[in-house]
C-alpha cells in the first residue's frame, strides 16, 4: 500500500513556489523609476506635441508671448502648406530615401557578414575604416563633392542625394548589422553547412530571416537619417531634386518667420517617418535589443 508520502508526492511536485513579495522599499523604487521616466518621455515629446498644436492656430495665435492654449483650431495653414506645391519636395525625398536604404542594405549586408561570421584578415582595421569614415564633418567635404557632382552634370539630380545618402549610412548600417549577425547561434550555421548549404543560401534563408528584426531596425534609421538629412540637399539641389527639409526652409524669409505654416509642414514631414515607425515598432524594438544580449 502506498504511503501518504508517496500520495502526496506528485500532487506537490506540481505546486508552483509562492513568489517572494516585493519589500516595500523595492516598490517605492519602482514608483519613483516609473515616475521618471514618464517625466522625461514628457519633456521628450513635448517639442513633438507644440509643432502639432501650433499648427492648428492661426498665423497671428502662433506666436504669442505669453503663448495661447485656448484659440480657435483652423486647417487653412495646412491648405496653404499644399497649396505651396509640397508634393515634388514629398516625392524626391521618398525616391531618395527608399533607393538608398535599399543599396545600404543590399552593401551592407554582405560586408556584415564579412566581418562577423567569416572574418577577413585585418576586419578590426576594416571596422575602422568604415566607421572613421563618420569622423570628417560634411561641411568639409561639401566643396570637393560640390565640384564633382558639377563637373559631371550631376547638380540638382536625385541619384546624386541616391549616392551620397547610401555612403552616409553606410557605415553605421555595416556597424549595426555586424552586431546582429554575431547573434546568431553557431549551431546553426553548422547544421546548414552539414545538409550541404551553400554560402549565398546560408545567407539568404538561414541567416537573413534570424536577422530580421535587426535588418528592420537599421533599414528605419538609414530611412531616418536620409528623410531628415539637409545639408546636401540644400548645397547640391535647386529646383528639381529639392527634398522636404529644402521646402521647410522656405518658410523662413526676410519679413521673420511664418510659424503656423511652418508648424504644419513640420508635421506633414514627420507623418510618413512616424508610420513607418508605428508599422515596424515590434521588429525595431527586438532589433535594437539583439545587439545588447552580450
Amino acid at each position: 500500500m502506498a504511503t501518504v508520502a508517496e500520495r502526496a508526492g506528485p500532487a506537490s511536485a506540481d505546486v508552483k513556489p509562492a513568489r517572494p513579495r516585493r519589500s516595500l522599499r523595492q516598490r517605492l523604487g519602482g514608483v519613483a523609476w516609473g515616475t521618471v521616466a514618464w517625466f522625461a518621455a514628457i519633456i521628450f515629446f513635448f517639442p513633438v506635441f507644440w509643432m502639432v498644436l501650433t499648427s492648428f492656430k492661426p498665423e497671428s495665435a502662433a506666436y504669442t508671448n505669453p503663448p495661447k492654449f485656448v484659440f480657435n483650431p483652423t486647417l487653412d495653414e495646412y491648405h496653404q502648406v499644399f497649396s505651396a506645391g509640397m508634393g515634388p519636395f514629398l516625392v524626391n525625398s521618398a525616391i531618395a530615401t527608399v533607393v538608398s536604404v535599399l543599396l545600404v542594405l543590399a552593401l551592407a549586408t554582405p560586408a556584415a557578414y564579412a566581418l562577423s561570421m567569416r572574418p577577413i584578415e585585418r576586419w578590426r582595421d576594416a571596422l575602422f575604416f568604415f566607421i572613421s569614415t563618420k569622423m570628417l564633418p560634411v561641411v568639409a567635404a561639401i566643396v570637393p563633392i560640390y565640384l564633382a557632382v558639377r563637373d559631371i552634370g550631376m547638380l540638382d539630380s536625385i541619384p546624386t542625394l541616391i549616392v551620397l545618402y547610401t555612403a552616409m549610412n553606410l557605415p553605421i548600417a555595416v556597424w549595426m548589422m555586424r552586431s546582429f549577425f554575431l547573434e546568431v547561434p553557431s549551431e546553426i550555421l553548422e547544421a546548414a553547412r552539414i545538409d550541404g548549404a551553400t554560402l549565398r543560401r546560408e545567407l539568404i534563408e538561414v541567416v537573413l530571416p534570424t536577422v530580421a528584426p535587426g535588418l528592420a531596425a537599421t533599414a528605419l534609421i538609414c530611412a531616418i537619417f536620409s528623410w531628415n538629412e539637409f545639408f546636401f540637399a540644400l548645397n547640391l539641389t535647386s529646383i528639381r531634386a529639392a527634398t522636404m527639409p529644402v521646402f521647410l526652409v522656405g518658410f523662413v524669409t526676410s519679413e521673420g518667420l511664418y510659424w503656423a505654416k511652418l508648424a504644419a509642414a513640420a508635421t506633414l514631414a514627420s507623418v510618413p517617418v512616424l508610420i513607418a515607425g508605428w508599422i515596424a515598432q515590434r521588429q525595431l524594438v527586438r532589433g535594437l535589443s539583439m545587439g545588447a544580449i552580450k
